[in-house]
């Protein structure tokens, strides 16, 4: 019997070890030629090891047709000589040089961060606005969101984590800031745990005219004390359905391969296959889909996070199992329309 650790966050194994326990499994790509946006991924260089553009194109090369790829925060390259505020524009100055040395095709025909998304301290209020100008122009036009982490919890996902606010997205300085969005173009990601969902209903009830994305499926939780699936389901269920009736709203499905979702793929000896991957996930897929509806949810990769539980192949062939009986248009939505609309992905892109 397999015994299960305690959650010690997302990351636990360094990613050279993960590439080992990967190493002997394969799966041809489902439906190759399908064109999919990742609209959410990491890279970094830092104390989880390394993923900069040579290790994601490895897994890249798993035989799906990844056209481009939105950058999503993880703190990575911050200005070690900037205000704290002005740390973040680092990180824009990293992503958008890895996206200029993709676009030169190069590196093969998918366009590594075609859109980037970074932190901004929100609850600076009406004093962030200078930060997100100048976030904008060192993205060089690759700038298109913002994501300010809201995740909260009492119990183990707390484990290793410096929360903010319990209710940061109820902060009147928060919202402040938060109004300074729209007008400058840029959309919210939304990263909260699926119990916190209700500070965003009212975040999004007070700003009707921006574009939020929520992130990783609305942050299912399956770890102690959050350990009741049948619970837990109801309550992310609910949340959800109130969530759909703001149309500012769309949804990235993914993040399943995150430890805190319980699954414990990670403690097995050999990966899970994509069958596995998707009859774990099915009913949370589905459900997202029949909530919002193809048009308002995209599939995200969450790569490298992900990688502590499948690889990069098994879990777009995951997707592409539940998907399989959809119509080419409710695919095409879910894999990249939805994506590129969103995040205002053009040219060669959109084409795939």
């Amino acid at each position: 019997m397999t015994l299960v650790p305690e959650f010690r966050g997302n990351t636990p194994r360094p990613l050279g070890e993960l590439d080992g326990w990967l190493a002997g499994v394969h799966e041809d790509a489902l439906e190759p030629d399908l064109p999919i946006v990742d609209p959410h991924h990491h890279i970094w260089d830092g104390g989880h090891g390394r993923y900069l553009l040579d290790e994601f194109l490895r897994d890249l090369r798993s035989g799906h047709n990844i056209v481009s790829t939105v950058f999503v925060q993880v703190k990575t390259m911050y200005r070690v000589d900037a205000s704290e505020a002005m740390k973040p524009i680092g990180e824009v100055e990293f992503a958008n040089g890895i996206a200029a040395a993709s676009a030169s095709g190069y590196y093969g025909k998918t366009r590594v961060c075609d859109g980037i998304v970074v932190f901004a301290d929100l609850l600076l209020g009406d004093e962030v606005e200078p930060v997100l100008e100048r976030l904008i122009r060192a993205g060089n036009g690759r700038l298109r969101g913002i994501r300010q982490g809201a995740t909260w919890d009492s119990g183990s996902a707390a484990y290793g984590r410096k929360f903010g606010p319990r209710h940061l997205l109820r902060e009147a300085s928060f919202r402040k800031g938060f109004s300074h969005l729209a007008s400058l173009g840029l959309s919210f990601d939304a990263w909260l745990y699926y119990h916190q969902l209700p500070d965003l209903v009212d975040l999004l009830c007070t700003f009707p005219e921006t574009s939020v994305v929520l992130d990783h499926a609305g942050g299912i939780l399956g770890i102690p004390p959050h350990t009741d699936r049948r619970v837990v389901f109801q309550i992310w269920q609910s949340n959800l359905r109130s969530l759909a009736r703001l149309p500012n709203l769309t949804v990235k499905i993914g993040g399943l391969g995150m430890l805190y979702n319980g699954w414990d793929f990670h403690v097995r000896e050999s990966p899970p296959s994509s069958i596995e991957l998707a009859n774990a996930w099915r009913p949370y897929v589905e459900e997202c889909i029949e909530i919002f509806g193809p048009e308002r949810c995209m599939f995200e990769s969450n790569f490298p996070v992900d990688k502590q539980s499948c690889g990069y192949g098994q879990l777009w062939n995951a997707f592409k199992r539940i998907t399989h009986e959809f119509s080419v248009d409710e695919k095409a939505a879910l894999y990249h329309d939805t994506a590129a609309r969103i995040y205002r992905l053009g040219g060669e892109a959109m084409r795939g």
